[in-house]
């Protein structure tokens, strides 16, 4: 079975940064795309950022872009999100996901999440 574990979740003043990780377990999640989701009070869940299964590519949504770092280590299984000059609007839970099918990100639509998240809260 699947296991997705966050954490590395907290409150934090804007303009601070925090690291996410995801422990992941029971597939060999080297060999696929993995990514991250948020979810804001309210609002529905949303892509954040994506990694290939090498690390070698990085995609990522524009409210993020040149704040956010995805990176990850397959030999420890571990999924990372560097979040630097964090925003308010950052506030949400965050999800880590696994790609059902490809090796490298294609498309959001095949990222699945399975775990529960992780509270990112950003004060102003």
């Amino acid at each position: 079975q699947v296991q997705l574990v966050e954490s590395g979740g907290g409150l934090v003043q804007a303009g601070g940064s925090l690291r996410l990780s995801c422990a992941a377990s029971g597939r060999t999640f080297s060999s696929y795309a993995m990514g991250w989701f948020r979810q804001a009070p309210g609002k529905e869940r949303e892509f954040v950022a994506a990694i290939d299964w090498s690390g070698g590519g990085t995609h990522y949504q524009d409210p993020v872009k040149g704040r956010f770092t995805i990176s990850r280590d397959n030999a420890k299984n571990l999924l990372y999100l560097q979040m630097n000059s964090l925003k308010p609007e950052d506030t949400a839970v965050y999800y880590c996901a696994v790609d059902r099918y490809y090796s490298d990100y294609v498309s959001d639509t095949s990222l699945e999440v399975w775990g529960q998240g992780t509270l990112v809260t950003v004060s102003s």
